[in-house]
């Protein structure tokens, strides 16, 4: 009906507990990126396409090809990047990003004013 007086703990006893807690905590560490890899990853659904088109957005000629890789500023290339989360940014103002190409060109005409774009130089071996 009594219990039995515990045990005195022991320095082994001690050193064996923490070998153990220390053992099963560097096989969670070591095992936790494999069973990380397994779980299904979050697909990002890029930016629709636009259709290519012409506009005129403030006295400023607009032309985007129909991919998206190419924009046009009054007939002058605007160097466009298209991100890995689908949007686009350009070299006019590179901090900001933008759902559609159009939406990027309209900004760009925004910050240029009346300033025109340069030329494109040869870029990567390639002229415009």
């Amino acid at each position: 009906m009594y219990a039995a007086p515990a045990a005195p703990l022991t320095r082994r006893a001690v050193l064996r507990t923490a070998f153990t807690a220390a053992v099963f905590a560097g096989t969670a560490a070591a095992l936790a990126p494999v069973l990380r890899a397994r779980r299904p990853r979050q697909t990002l659904t890029p930016a629709p396409l636009i259709p290519a088109g012409e506009e005129t957005y403030r006295g400023r000629h607009i032309a985007v090809d129909p991919a998206g890789t190419s924009v046009r500023i009054d007939g002058r290339a605007l160097h466009v990047m298209r991100r890995s989360d689908g949007t686009y940014l350009s070299g006019i103002n590179h901090f900001q990003s933008y759902a559609t190409p159009l939406e990027l060109a309209r900004a760009a005409v925004d910050e240029l004013g009346t300033t025109q774009l340069a030329f494109a130089a040869a870029h990567h071996g390639r002229q415009e």
